[in-house]
């Protein structure tokens, strides 16, 4: 199982783009956790907090798919460090100064969150140009995915390391510190200098003139609504089983069997196009969500958590082998990173549809929103089918007629019945 990401990590420089990107991004995957921290240590409310983070989630959405779209204009390097260092600036301003005045301190963190490089969708635009053969690139898509549920598990528990050995506001800068480094490691890495965009048709609309990436971008919304869901279910079940605790063990459940499940879906090849499988893989999801409405004892509560997640990474990694297939020449990263920022805001929308439920209906409505956002995800996938099939053949002709010499920097595969 082990030799296809074995392959992968011994390619040049493919570790190195992968941990880079991962260290870049942890200021980004930390940053709600460091900031109610942070903000609770300088005396400030809980609601003070909670919407400090929810501006720093939404300058991160807006500002993903525009940076991303200057990445494919400009190239990596103009664009991920300057952001990088503009974003750690911001969080490091807000640090020093605190929550005092509000305004500067709101100010701060939307400028850190607006300018987080797009890292994610910059190391997929990559994998083509290092990897070279496509079974190789879907392995690679298997393996970022994995590696964010590393990250995000990991990322929390990096934190209150940090806060042990110093404080939440040293905690805030090093982890901005470790952001910068991973970026330069990254764009000053021999692929990212290289890579350029293929050429692009000018639109004001950019990735999103694809019907076909719309398409998925409106499923993965809901995707992304039933994972925020589920962790505003698992605190009420929590707070009737045990507390933070059993809340910790809940999110542990869903982080390894999304864990389990890319791994074991990457260390193959599958045949068929990727977009039929993609509706197979938002069923099992779907239909992996529905036992969490048994609300069993803790014990039994924490395996269906395991199971909850085991198709949610291969859902990720799939998805990123459909936006390269649907995303217009010239636009790679762009479509990448709005991929991205749909999927936060799927994840906020759920958060905030979660808690009114789970007051009005208690704990097992609240489980039964995850179920029904997937099946949702599933009607999408289903009702857009013909769009989604017609629009990537589409995507492999033009890709296979285009001659110019740069297309090389982001090739498309012929091949769209291996993934």
């Amino acid at each position: 199982m082990a030799t296809g990401y074995l392959e992968i990590l011994r390619a040049p420089h493919a570790l190195r783009l992968l941990t880079g990107t991962l260290v870049g991004r942890l200021p980004n995957a930390t940053a709600a956790i460091a900031l109610v921290l942070f903000v609770r240590a300088e005396g400030g409310s809980y609601s003070l907090a909670g919407v400090l983070a929810a501006v720093y989630g939404v300058a991160n959405a807006v500002g993903q798919p525009v940076l991303g779209r200057l990445v494919d204009l400009y190239g990596q390097p103009r664009v991920q460090l300057p952001a990088a260092v503009l974003a750690a600036l911001a969080m490091a301003v807000f640090a020093v100064r605190g929550t005092d005045p509000l305004p500067a301190a709101y100010a701060a963190v939307a400028v850190s969150g607006l300018f987080a490089p797009p890292l994610e969708g910059g190391l997929r635009a990559l994998w083509p140009s290092v990897l070279r053969r496509e079974e190789q690139v879907h392995t690679a898509y298997a393996l970022d995915a994995v590696a964010q549920e590393i990250m995000f598990t990991a990322g929390p528990l990096l934190v209150t390391l940090c806060v042990s050995l110093w404080d939440e506001r040293a905690a805030l800068l090093a982890l901005n510190l470790l952001g910068v480094l991973g970026a330069l490691s990254v764009v000053v890495s021999p692929p990212s200098r290289a890579w350029r965009s293929a050429p692009r048709e000018a639109h004001w609309l950019g990735a999103l003139r694809s019907t076909g990436l719309l398409a998925l971008l409106a499923a993965f919304l809901f995707v992304g609504i039933a994972l925020g869901s589920i962790t505003v279910a698992s605190v009420s079940y929590a707070d009737g089983h045990g507390g933070d605790a059993v809340y910790g063990w809940l999110m542990a459940g869903l982080g390894l069997g999304a864990l389990a499940g890319g791994t074991v879906y990457g260390a193959r090849v599958w045949a068929g196009a990727p977009e039929r499988r993609l509706r197979v893989l938002v069923a099992l999801l779907a239909a992996c969500y529905l036992p969490l409405m048994l609300v069993p004892g803790v014990v039994a509560m924490v395996l269906l958590s395991v199971v909850s997640g085991v198709f949610l990474a291969p859902c990720i990694a799939c998805a990123f082998i459909i936006v390269d297939r649907h995303a217009p020449a010239g636009t790679v990263t762009e479509a990448f990173s709005w991929l991205v920022t749909t999927f936060t805001v799927g994840a906020s929308a759920g958060t905030g549809l979660a808690g009114p439920v789970v007051q009005a209906g208690g704990t097992l409505w609240g489980f039964a929103l995850p179920g029904a956002a997937g099946a949702v995800s599933l009607l999408v996938l289903l009702g857009t089918g013909r769009v989604l099939s017609a629009t990537a053949r589409g995507a492999v002709v033009a890709a296979s007629s285009e001659n110019d010499p740069n297309r090389a920097a982001e090739p498309r595969f012929s091949s769209g019945d291996r993934a």
